[in-house]
């Protein structure tokens, strides 16, 4: 069972600058994971979106099956 799902994940930097695109990714508990990538294709983005640091424009973010999409960081 996955505790973080991000379901078709996009981003905008600008309004115009699609910077993600239909990102998704699942996590279970108990294992470790690393996103990797070359500089600029989307790391960061991904993981402030996690965080609630940014929101995304598109897609769903899921903590043990409840939707987190809009939840601010704390």
């Amino acid at each position: 069972m996955s505790v973080l799902e991000i379901q078709n994940v996009g981003y905008y930097y600008y309004e115009n600058k699609k910077v993600l695109e239909d990102i998704t990714l699942s996590f279970e508990k108990g294992k470790f994971y690393a996103i990797c990538g070359p500089s600029g294709c989307g790391k960061t983005t991904t993981l402030r979106i996690i965080g609630g640091f940014e929101t995304a424009d598109e897609g769903q973010l899921y903590f043990d099956g409840v939707e987190i999409s809009d939840v601010p960081a704390y």
